[in-house]
């Protein structure tokens, strides 16, 4: 914001006029409207969802009664408080006349307003976290609201017109965000079916779905018949060092963001002596997570030791098969009661059913194809939510 002009950074051309300093109190009026029956249970609106979700029991005409109306327009106060708003939060009604459970403050628009600019505006912790710190009161579960304190706080409010830009800014970059997240929902759940289809179920020996050319009843093998379990020789917390060069994984963050970090003459005397994974091993987390994968695309990393496995195998094993392999796979026993824990002897007496090479490399290529297109829909969906929040902080003042 410009502190002397009361202007966000980002602006839509056309638009140069200061932002004028309004109190709630000339915006909304707090509104206790009862429900007079006209309301019956299907327009049960949910204030955290804002959709409407009709009460599965049938109530009484006086139950119905204690509701509160809540119009289009109208904003409620939420008061539980959670990760991402501090004091609790305001909900627009953006779908619609229904009722809301007498719990909730209602406060009504009276003056001219957007819809959709206030739906966001309203809802933005970065500015409303401060105002609700200054009018709300904890309770045991929740924050409850003061309403005369929160109507003589103020903010900073554009004209209609700019109201209108920014508002229908803001649903279109979610209607964006939206597609993407059912794209992304689609193609999971076409992953799950493909896993289904594309590998044995109950005491099948054949797929339901497979590739051209492949007939053959697939074999039940042991994976300790094809390989045995390898994992880095252990590091110590005093070999590792914030200013050391080679990303250092412990089971939580193997795939993420680095734990620590040890020596290149450290890394590189450990690879030379002791067993490392190859490009395109199935890195499997064997502690807590039980059975979390990634690929070792041959990245300068070291990984901890005896949490983090793989399987050092011969060619009768193809690596994107056994990566899909790895999400459907019943492992023959999980140990521990507190802490989970998936020990070398239960790792290698897990029995598979195996196809062909050929057949196992078809599988896994169509698989890690799917998966490397939920990983783009996943990219850009990330995106668009990071842009959206940057948006938020340089749009509102």
């Amino acid at each position: 914001m410009n502190a002397e002009q009361h202007v966000p950074q980002f602006r839509f051309k056309d638009f140069s006029d200061s932002w004028e300093q309004r109190s709630f109190k000339t915006l909304y009026k707090k509104v206790i409207e009862k429900n007079d029956l006209s309301f019956e249970s299907d327009r049960i609106i949910s204030v955290a969802n804002m959709y409407y979700k009709p009460n599965d029991s049938k109530s009484d005409e006086k139950y119905m009664e204690t509701y509160n109306i809540f119009r289009l327009g109208d904003i409620a106060f939420e008061g539980h408080k959670s990760k991402n708003f501090a004091y609790g939060r305001f909900v627009e009604n953006t779908i619609g006349d229904g009722i809301v459970s007498h719990v909730f403050d209602v406060f009504r628009p009276i003056s001219e307003y957007d819809l959709n600019y206030w739906k966001y505006f309203i809802h933005y912790e970065d500015i409303m976290g401060q105002k609700l710190r200054m009018s709300t009161t904890k309770a045991t579960m929740m924050n409850n609201l003061v309403s005369k304190d929160f109507l003589k706080q103020s903010v900073l409010v554009p004209n209609l017109d700019e109201q209108q830009k920014i508002g229908t800014f803001f649903k279109q970059l979610d209607h964006l965000i939206t597609l993407h997240q059912r794209k992304l929902a689609k193609l999971k759940e076409l992953k799950k079916g493909y896993l289904q289809k594309l590998f044995p179920q109950n005491s099948e020996k054949v797929p339901e779905f497979r590739f051209k050319g492949y007939s053959d009843a697939w074999e039940k093998r042991k994976l300790g018949d094809l390989g045995s379990v390898a994992m880095n020789k252990r590091i110590y917390k005093d070999q590792t060092s914030d200013e050391g060069e080679i990303p250092f994984y412990k089971i939580g963050s193997f795939g993420k963001q680095a734990d620590a970090f040890i020596s290149r003459k450290l890394f590189n005397e450990y690879k030379k002596l002791y067993p490392f994974p190859k490009k395109g091993d199935i890195l499997i987390s064997a502690s807590g997570s039980i059975g979390r994968t990634i690929v070792y695309n041959g990245e300068d990393a070291y990984f901890q030791d005896s949490n983090i496995i793989w399987i050092q195998h011969d060619n009768r094993l193809d690596n994107t098969f056994l990566h899909q392999l790895f999400n459907i796979i019943r492992w023959s026993g999980v140990e521990g009661t507190t802490i989970k824990r998936l020990y070398n002897k239960n790792i290698l007496s897990t029995q598979i059913l195996l196809p062909s090479v050929e057949e196992q490399r078809s599988i896994g290529s169509l698989l890690d194809n799917v998966d490397n297109l939920i990983a783009a829909i996943q990219c850009k969906l990330d995106l668009l939510k990071k842009l959206k929040k940057g948006y938020l902080q340089k749009m509102f003042c």
